[in-house]
């Protein structure tokens, strides 16, 4: 029976609803976290807060992307845009991959010095306190109802969170050390890591989505997941 997977279709909706409450408040979040980050960035030459800014709008195209394929009430309508907002997702996460990267090796090649940003340093913190709640909220909620995407955008999130910290570990060694090469070696690493988000995401890895009822769960691993992905 198809109710043996855990979740029916009361439940699916209650998740649905969930998932769209924490896209909202990601995008929200986000769209004021970019204005602040690259207004900062600009003001104090700091190429990591422009590039911690663009990643918000980056992540908002994510989440806007989630927003569209929960919009629709009827369940399988969402499986049906799942792929297409995985493609969003893991395009998202090229793009920040690339972005980040070349904005990194710009900044070991000493193109422009950085001015202290004490707002930035706050805006650091405040995201690296905030992100991590909203990463875990929609990830649990998206692995209970089998979604990829919500998964995958969860993940993006998370990523957001790790930027955050590289951000303010490299703002704070500017300010305290005058370390100017720390914040872009760190965060060549966050690009590769976002590069193989990106390829996951592509691939439909991470989770898997609500096997139909006509499928047999025993042709699936645990959850109704193929072999070696993340099992929701």
């Amino acid at each position: 029976m198809s109710t043996s997977i855990g979740t029916g279709p009361a439940h699916q909706e209650v998740l649905a609803r969930r998932i769209r409450l924490l896209v909202a408040a990601t995008i929200t979040y986000n769209v004021i976290e970019a204005v602040v980050a690259i207004m900062c960035g600009a003001l104090a030459s700091s190429a990591a807060l422009i590039g911690f800014g663009f990643d918000s709008v980056i992540e908002v195209s994510s989440a806007v992307a989630v927003a569209w394929q929960f919009s629709a009430s009827d369940q399988a309508v969402r499986e049906a845009r799942e792929k297409t907002t995985l493609r969003i997702i893991a395009l998202s996460f090229f793009a920040l991959a690339a972005y980040v990267a070349v904005d990194s090796l710009r900044a070991l090649t000493g193109t422009g010095e950085a001015a202290h940003s004490v707002a930035g340093i706050v805006l650091a913190a405040l995201s690296l306190a905030v992100m991590p709640f909203l990463s875990f909220a929609q990830r649990k909620a998206g692995r209970e109802l089998h979604s990829a995407a919500a998964v995958a955008d969860s993940k993006q999130t998370l990523l957001c969170t790790y930027l955050s910290a590289v951000l303010l570990l490299g703002l704070l060694a500017n300010l305290l050390f005058d370390w100017a090469w720390a914040d872009p070696i760190a965060a060549l690493v966050i690009a590769t890591v976002a590069a193989k988000e990106g390829r996951d995401a592509w691939r439909g890895d991470g989770c898997c989505t609500m096997p139909a009822a006509s499928e047999a769960p025993a042709t699936s691993g645990v959850n109704g997941c193929r072999s070696g992905s993340d099992a929701c």
